[in-house]
């Protein structure tokens, strides 16, 4: 049975201040989760204080147009609300350096160009040639733009789907063309599904625990047997793979 919290409902303008106070007490921890998680791949300088200030401004917003008659959970809404908050707060501070959006494009091209080459997953070794760089460069390359699609992850746009990760919202590329702006979202769905399939087995899995069983980053790593750091570059790798694919695809 599902319960909502007491005093909610589709009319909130009327809802005491009290009640207000209340439901942002109760839901303080969800802000605080999110946060936490969001932040695991953030760079130390982002304020962690000024978006859970902005996440408690999301659950307001969530209170505020909360309709239990949509059939919605109001944690699931508040949840969708409150990451909507803080991903625009952090598309606002445009942290990511310019020279690190240049190397994410420069490892998406070369992925695209070994690929469609090779007719295959490239390696490692393989993308570093073509980068023209060592594999230990090739690795700190990964590193260094591992965090870019931070401001998507966890995002969700389909208020139809409020429980489930949209992983076409960490393959767009928010500074950029976005791939999804030139198809319906049917045909994406169906893209991602089809690049997602050709993926190096690793790297599927990864995705797979990650979006689709919402595991995080540390218990992925537990499952698989490696660091977690590793696993974030795994992701990292399928994250530009996928864009790649993407790219090539819409523009065929």
């Amino acid at each position: 049975m599902n319960v909502e919290p007491k005093g909610l409902s589709a009319e909130n303008g009327s809802m005491s201040q009290t009640t207000r106070d209340r439901l942002i007490m109760e839901h303080a921890p969800l802000i605080k989760y999110i946060v936490n998680r969001i932040a695991q791949r953030l760079p130390s300088h982002v304020d962690l204080d000024d978006l859970m200030n902005t996440g408690v401004i999301g659950l307001m917003d969530a209170i505020e147009k909360y309709n239990p008659e949509k059939n919605c959970k109001f944690k699931t809404y508040a949840e969708f609300r409150i990451k909507g908050a803080i991903l625009d707060q952090l598309r606002s501070l445009d942290w990511v350096p310019r020279s690190v959006r240049q190397k994410s494009r420069k490892l998406e091209a070369a992925y695209s160009q070994m690929e469609q080459k090779l007719g295959r997953s490239a390696s490692d070794e393989e993308v570093a040639d073509e980068l023209g760089v060592e594999i230990k460069k090739f690795h700190e390359m990964l590193n260094q733009v591992r965090g870019i699609s931070v401001v998507n992850l966890d995002e969700v746009r389909n208020a139809s789907d409020l429980e489930k990760k949209n992983l076409i919202d960490v393959l767009e590329d928010t500074s950029g063309e976005d791939p999804a702006g030139a198809l319906n979202i049917d045909e994406m769905k169906r893209m991602v599904a089809e690049s997602i399939s050709q993926l190096p087995e690793k790297e599927r899995l990864v995705i797979s625990l990650y979006y689709y069983d919402e595991l995080n980053m540390k218990e992925v790593g537990k499952i698989l047997d490696i660091t977690e750091s590793r696993v974030c570059q795994i992701h990292t790798k399928s994250i530009l793979r996928l864009r790649a694919k993407l790219k090539s695809l819409v523009e065929k």
